[in-house]
């Protein structure tokens, strides 16, 4: 028997009974509120979207600023690793500490820190929330991403998914930044639009090439520079050269001078002694036109900042330390610091045994071996004549005696944070490891009448979150190039042996 249902029973039944458009309109409006509360749908879409990986925020704290009008998004897995990080006491952890003191103040005046704030650019910031439980169902690319990477608790796979959700949830571009080489390889083969931090990379052409750039004159122009040491050169001839660069003039294939551009458009002649002598050791020569410049650079009052790229065995770091003990026993500065970075900056050493002079010794080994060629007495190499028996030599260090008292200091490069170095000939050595940040901590830590040094090969890079192109010593020469205090100079030949000549360049 089957019951009947009344007019009015049945007009109630529809009323209650959703139809299939209002099931489709309410699951559009749940997804639409749950992308809006995990922060995955942008407040807008004309402008792109930028998802930040952890290490471009440690590389430039202030990158928040640098994406104009555009929306950045930081997964909230991105926080968690800037958390393991703040407690450092290193450049990393300073950072760290930066990035989280700027995310504060930005979402300060927000209760929905997923729905965006503000920037100074006009785009705006906001955090996105990846949770595997209650991302939205049957997404076929995020099903792909799973199957290709099923560990769901790794924070590259959490940012990676984080980016694919907010590609499903906005019709504007999505780009993941990230300056971790592998990330950008696996997001690219989940077809994640992927790039480098872009910022504070330098032209390609800053350091494809290491030549002295050459400017043609004529006969009478080298012949007046020769007797008189000064040639103002029309900027229309000398196209890109700045204050302080140094160049060579070229009136034929065997006439040519090298110079250095001063103030008022003026090349002036190089000014340095036949040899830099050393008391107690060698006198040391410069060999090719590269060192002649890069001595005059160092000795020169009034250039505060010399950065120097050149490949290895170009005598990079035996010339400035050369030039400091050469200074310093002028009594030009009150001492010398050669340093180098442990790898990169802020890199802990407390796993290593010993004491902390052990711990940095095979670090600090080169600048060792300098500074023991530079100040060991030469042997005499005359006929032997009959003497009396003399007691056994020291076999301390020529320089270990400087060492004890201060003159010469010998450090690894974490510890500089908070420091203030006056009237001391500061050299760097390996400065290419160091990332754009660290560069700005040492350049700033110079105080009056003291000189920096910054030596390098950029195409010679073990962090893994800097390049050619991006490293603190690039960087420093490109954004401080053309001031009145600081001078450039690139070597391209290579002295220690025809080897080492063949593998810089071959291998």
């Amino acid at each position: 028997m089957i019951e009947r249902v009344d007019d009015s029973q049945a007009k109630l039944f529809e009323e209650k009974t959703p139809t299939t458009a209002e099931k489709t309109s309410k699951a559009g409006s749940r997804k639409r509120a749950t992308a809006l509360e995990f922060g995955l749908r942008a407040p807008s879409q004309v402008v792109k979207n930028f998802v930040l990986d952890t290490n471009v925020l440690i590389h430039d704290p202030s990158c928040l600023n640098r994406f104009q009008e555009h929306h950045i998004c930081i997964p909230v897995d991105v926080l968690a690793e800037l958390d393991r990080f703040k407690s450092e006491q290193s450049e990393r952890g300073a950072n760290a500490r930066r990035v989280h003191r700027r995310l504060t103040e930005l979402f300060s005046s927000s209760s929905a820190i997923t729905a965006g704030v503000p920037t100074e650019g006009g785009g705006t910031l906001r955090m996105v929330i990846y949770d595997p439980a209650s991302c939205p169902k049957n997404s076929q690319a995020l099903d792909r991403f799973h199957r290709i990477f099923p560990d769901r608790e790794r924070v590259d796979h959490r940012i990676m998914a984080a980016a694919l959700l907010i590609m499903q949830n906005n019709q504007a571009p999505v780009t993941l930044v990230t300056k971790d080489i592998n990330l950008q390889l696996k997001a690219r083969a989940v077809g994640i639009d992927c790039e480098d931090y872009l910022n504070d990379k330098v032209d390609p052409r800053e350091v494809t090439s290491y030549d002295i750039r050459r400017i043609p004159v004529d006969a009478s122009e080298m012949q007046r520079f020769a007797s008189s040491g000064e040639l103002v050169v029309p900027h229309e001839r000398r196209p890109e050269v700045v204050l302080n660069q140094y160049v060579l003039l070229e009136a034929s294939e065997k006439q040519t001078m090298p110079a250095r551009l001063a103030s008022e458009g003026r090349l002036v002649r190089l000014q340095i002694p036949e040899s830099l002598k050393i008391p107690g050791g060698i006198a040391l020569k410069p060999l090719n036109l590269g060192q002649r410049c890069l001595i005059d650079a160092l000795l020169n009052p009034e250039i505060s900042l010399v950065t120097c790229f050149g490949h290895a065995g170009t005598g990079k770091t035996l010339v400035a330390v050369a030039a400091g003990l050469h200074e310093m026993f002028a009594r030009k500065y009150n001492g010398l610091t050669v340093s180098r970075p442990v790898v990169a900056m802020g890199e802990q050493l407390g796993f290593l045994p010993g004491t902390l002079e052990e711990k940095m010794r095979p670090w600090l080994q080169p600048i060792h071996d300098a500074l023991d060629l530079l100040m060991r007495p030469l042997k005499s190499t005359g006929p032997r004549r009959k003497q009396k028996p003399t007691p056994e030599p020291s076999t301390a260090k020529p320089y270990e005696a400087l060492l004890e008292q201060g003159i010469i200091e010998i450090e690894a490069l974490a510890y500089i944070r908070g420091r203030s170095i006056p009237n001391r000939f500061f050299v760097l050595d390996e400065a290419q490891q160091l990332t754009p940040q660290e560069a700005k901590t040492v350049v700033t830590r110079m105080s009056r009448d003291s000189k920096l040094v910054l030596v390098g090969d950029p195409a010679q890079i073990d962090n893994p979150y800097v390049d050619s192109r991006s490293n603190g010593l690039v960087y420093t020469r490109n954004r401080l190039k053309g001031q009145p205090f600081v001078a450039h100079v690139p070597l391209n030949r290579g002295e220690r042996s025809e080897l080492a000549e063949a593998g810089a360049t071959l291998m």
